[in-house]
């Protein structure tokens, strides 16, 4: 019986990255990093695997025990593969405090895995760009975040009509239910579970749902109408939330330095997970073909004194997915200009020289800063001109027997297929 072959498809939810694809995505993963640095953040980097215990009191149950990808090792600890990066960057925060100097501006840009249904802008494995900041107590820290994601789609090419930040603040949301239904902490934190996946369920479902907590239709109206407020009528209807204040002193901040028309009041946007508790944020794709939440984050104040009694560390950040990122990019047709050809050139081999003089004559092109390499093989000149061009060359060096000895080099421009004769060390002039 004949032995079944493997499989030639990468594991469900994750991907293969050919050189063509991989070019597009360190586009826009350098675009990402040259925005970051140029505003001082600094880049950090974390394990793949955490303990399980550490998801699931930083993240929660469902994220713990639904999504993750875990396992016991042959020393009977119960680890996970992460699913995200923020409760790894809190506890590094939490090893060095003493000697660290806050605040902290940092971000990463790691692959992560989650066990869920594979869809769009969603898979089981991705690379999720995390940008933090620790140690700054004010709405300044939030407004730094906020502005680092517009700025990171605004470098790319995007305007204010691609995308818009959707802002709301925990606390505030805490305070108005309390104010219009009674409920405490506890019964909130149930409430915005729901608030939080209510476009992902029917009108029915969502009612059902709050009416369920004990919510009654009036109630429920009361919520609904928040969802059409802007920033100062809502504040407005609880002005003693601390929430309140901060929301107000954020969108001031955002007015004043030009990005209010980036962003929008939402009270519907609460973040799914545990740990936020004040300022949180969802950015859209405006496209009616791509008109979904892109990537969020928050302030989680409470999150690295989790790990050193009495540490008083504020946090927040965002966390942005490349699949999601890919799509706004695609879809709105980004990053394109950037795509300028630089030279690369492929060496041709002859048999009357020596392979030592074209790994030199190779070097000389990659000292000036000019991508190079030698052919590999002994095929004839034609096959390797076809070779150069499906290989995204843009001119071959020629050097046989008769140029060797004439110390020069023919450069073949393929876009125009010229020939230059050039001093062997000049080769590279005007490629550089």
């Amino acid at each position: 019986m004949e032995t079944p072959k493997l499989s030639v498809l990468p594991y469900k939810g994750t991907r293969d990255f050919f050189p063509d694809e991989m070019r597009a995505r360190s586009r826009f993963f350098d675009s990402v990093r040259r925005t970051l640095q140029k505003e001082c953040f600094e880049e950090y980097g974390g394990p793949m695997l955490e303990s399980l215990d550490l998801y699931a009191a930083k993240s929660g149950e469902e994220l713990a025990k639904e999504q993750t990808y875990h396992f016991e090792d042959r020393g009977g600890r119960q680890l996970a593969i992460r699913p995200e990066m923020t409760p790894t960057v809190a506890r590094m925060v939490a090893e060095k405090i003493g000697e660290l100097n806050f605040p902290l501006r940092w971000y990463s840009f790691p692959n992560m895995y989650r066990y869920e249904r594979p869809q769009r802008g969603r898979l089981r494995e991705f690379w999720q760009l995390n940008v933090d900041v620790f140690g700054c107590d004010g709405v300044e820290a939030d407004f730094d975040c906020i502005k680092a994601a517009v700025d990171i789609l605004t470098d790319m090419g995007a305007d204010a009509s691609m995308f818009t930040v959707h802002i709301n603040n925990r606390r505030f949301f805490n305070d108005v239910l309390a104010s219009l239904t009674g409920f405490d902490a506890a019964s909130a934190k149930k409430v915005s579970k729901i608030v939080d996946h209510k476009g992902k369920v029917s009108r029915e479902v969502y009612e059902k749902e709050l009416t369920d907590l004990g919510l009654d239709a009036a109630s429920i109206q009361k919520i609904d109408a928040l969802y059409d407020m802007d920033v100062g009528t809502a504040t407005a209807l609880c002005p003693g939330s601390a929430g309140a204040t901060e929301l107000g002193d954020l969108f001031d901040l955002l007015d004043k330095t030009g990005l209010a028309p980036f962003c929008t009041f939402d009270f519907g946007i609460v973040r799914g997970l545990d740990y936020y508790t004040g300022t949180v944020f969802e950015v859209f794709d405006n496209a009616p073909d791509n008109n979904r939440a892109m990537f969020g984050g928050g302030r989680y104040d409470n999150l690295v004194g989790l790990f050193v009694n009495n540490a008083k560390v504020s946090g927040v950040g965002f966390g942005m997915g490349d699949v999601t990122l890919e799509n706004f990019i695609s879809t709105h047709g980004l990053l394109q200009a950037a795509e300028q050809k630089t030279a690369r050139v492929l060496v041709a081999r002859f048999a009357d020289v020596p392979l030592s003089e074209y790994v030199a004559l190779c070097d000389a092109f990659r000292r000036v800063g000019v991508p190079c390499s030698v052919y590999l093989g002994s095929k004839k000149f034609g096959k390797q001109i076809d070779y150069a061009v499906r290989g995204g060359y843009t001119h071959v060096a020629i050097m046989g027997g008769d140029e060797l000895a004439a110390g020069q080099v023919k450069l073949k421009d393929l876009a125009t297929r010229e020939e230059t004769v050039r001093p062997r060390d000049r080769a590279a002039d005007d490629l550089c």
